[in-house]
């Protein structure tokens, strides 16, 4: 699940799994970050879920995957879009 929050100068992405699904450690990776894993690892809330939250430029095309303990990748079903491989957010 995706939770958007809009600003001036930035959309805040948070990036929401529940917190069991799948086991062990994710990261989410994508062009914020390099594809560099472990950079934005999903954390638990109070509400039963994981989640990391960033922040990233007004009106653009962010590609990104999870990963996940064990390097298994996988996609967000809320995307705005899939090329095949990677899935998309416009901010």
């Amino acid at each position: 699940m995706l939770e958007r929050a809009w600003h001036r100068d930035r959309t805040e992405i948070t990036f929401v799994l529940p917190a069991d699904q799948p086991r062990g450690e994710v990261s989410v990776v994508g062009d914020f970050n390099g594809w560099e894993p472990g950079v934005h690892a999903l954390v638990p809330r109070g509400d039963g879920f994981r989640a990391v939250t960033v922040a990233m430029p007004r009106r653009t095309r962010v590609g990104f995957r999870y990963l996940c303990e064990g390097g298994h990748w996988f996609d967000e079903a809320g995307a705005d879009e899939y090329d095949g491989r990677n899935g998309y957010v416009f901010t």
